[in-house]
């Protein structure tokens, strides 16, 4: 049977690891709560100290001085919306190439970092190959 001075050592040590474990999350859960507060106390204070006067001018639809006309529905093309999307996906999958940049000039990197890159530049390609088969990058 081992002796009570190991056993307790034991606990010990195990009450020391898990009171470091729970203080990291305490930590992390008392920022949470000062943001939330800080945000509270911000919008509370903003509600306080405003002044409110409705007019039938402050309430009508406003869009850059000129009085709305017609319905307030708009229909928008949405093609316009996969080219932006499309430029967004290229333009950040773009920055992952600067990290490789660097990685690649390291010894004992080069080759590994090279194949990657040009798998990761494949799907790209395949990605705009599908786009430009299905139609999408034909401005119209």
């Amino acid at each position: 049977m081992p002796e009570p001075t190991v056993v307790t050592a034991v606990a010990e040590r195990g009450t020391v690891v898990a009171a470091d474990y729970f203080q990291s999350y305490s930590v992390v859960g008392l920022l949470a709560v000062v943001g939330v507060l800080f945000v509270a106390v911000a919008f509370g204070a903003g509600r306080l100290l405003r002044p409110v006067v409705p007019t039938p001018e402050k309430l009508m639809t406003y869009e850059c001085g000129v009085d709305p006309v017609g319905e307030g529905w708009a229909h928008t093309q949405v093609r316009y919306y996969v080219y932006a999307f499309l430029y967004v996906i290229f333009a950040v999958d773009s920055i992952f190439l600067f990290p490789w940049a660097t990685v690649f000039a390291e010894p004992g990197y080069g080759a590994t970092t090279l194949v990657e890159m040009f798998i990761f530049l494949g799907f790209l390609a395949v990605g705009l190959l599908y786009a430009y088969k299905k139609g999408v990058l034909a401005w119209t």
